[in-house]
């Protein structure tokens, strides 16, 4: 049974964060919590469940398990755009605004650490890079550019897998086009909605083989209820292989067994391998990075366990 609407607390309005790596039971807690709190909309937080050509690879949640509850920020972008976490911030803004106005509660529910820290706490205003910085940047292989980091960001260098292509070459492009570091920059972070909301977050992480099941579980799941065909459907777009939505764990693997370069057996065994690879990473994100006194739930989800935290979510909502 619903309770009444959630009222602001101490003149912020209240906003619920549900987060966690892939498959942790994010999306039937969100749910949950919106039916209890009332007048809710849950609010997607997750970069590949953006794509509208990805419904079943990115786990969106269907119309049955939204239980009528509204969703906002689910399968609005075709994947012939490349969506980032500046552009999500900015809509997940607007989208809390107009429930806050509206006299609703914003559910956010994700695995995108990025795109929380973002809406939450700004982003760096770092410039435009020159082109002819970030080619030359880029041309470099990865050891030559973390040897040069060390030199311009000793600190970033110390910080990076030196084997992390993307990150050592963002550091290093920051540092050489602007003359200040991206650690600089991001200390300069605005645009956050933290300190004007009463944040009611929950971090799921669940024990590793409970999660590691559950991730291969439902991707044979995927596979068996039309994966292979939303990736035919999404390559006969010959959409270029760089966007984020052609990168999407599923994609690549799919796309070679329709090439003939894996079986199915195969193609399924290297989405489950990528997919577990991406919930660790997800897991050591969520574990470390958020604030301390973000409760972490450490236990698998249950029908029982689902439904008292969401009721503890939503006294925390009424109480701030």
């Amino acid at each position: 049974m619903a309770s009444p609407s959630v009222s602001f607390v101490r003149g912020r309005t209240p906003v619920a964060l549900i987060a966690g790596p892939t498959a942790s039971g994010k999306s039937a807690l969100a749910v949950a919590l919106a039916q209890m709190a009332g007048d809710a909309v849950v609010v997607n937080a997750d970069a590949s469940q953006v794509y509208a050509n990805l419904a079943l690879l990115s786990a969106r949640p269907s119309e049955e398990e939204m239980q009528g509850v509204p969703h906002r920020l689910f399968g609005h972008i075709d994947g012939a755009e490349a969506h980032n976490a500046a552009r999500w911030s900015d809509e997940a803004r607007g989208v809390i605004s107009h429930a806050h106005a509206a006299g609703k509660v914003p559910v956010l529910v994700g695995g995108t650490g990025l795109y929380l820290r973002t809406l939450l706490y700004g982003i760096a205003p770092v410039p435009e890079i020159d082109p002819q910085v970030r080619e030359a940047v880029r041309a470099l292989p990865v050891a030559e550019a973390h040897v040069a980091l060390r030199k311009a960001d000793p600190e970033a260098a110390q910080r990076l897998n030196p084997a992390d292509t993307t990150r050592v070459a963002r550091a290093l492009e920051v540092v050489r086009a602007t003359g200040r570091t991206l650690a600089d920059w991001q200390q300069a972070s605005e645009g956050g909605i933290a300190d004007d909301i009463a944040l009611a977050p929950l971090i799921l992480l669940p024990p590793r083989d409970w999660l590691r099941e559950r991730c291969d579980r439902r991707l044979v799941q995927m596979f068996e209820q039309g994966a292979i065909e939303e990736v035919e459907a999404l390559l006969a777009h010959d959409l270029d292989p760089d966007l984020p939505v052609m990168r999407a764990i599923g994609v690549p693997q799919i796309a070679a067994y329709l090439r003939g370069d894996l079986t199915r057996a195969e193609a399924l065994e290297a989405a489950q391998a990528a997919t577990r690879q991406y919930a660790k990473r997800q897991f050591t994100w969520f574990r470390h990075q958020p604030p301390a006194d973000w409760p972490r739930h450490e236990e698998s989800l249950n029908n029982d366990s689902i439904n008292d935290f969401a009721i503890k979510l939503r006294d925390k909502l009424l109480t701030g």
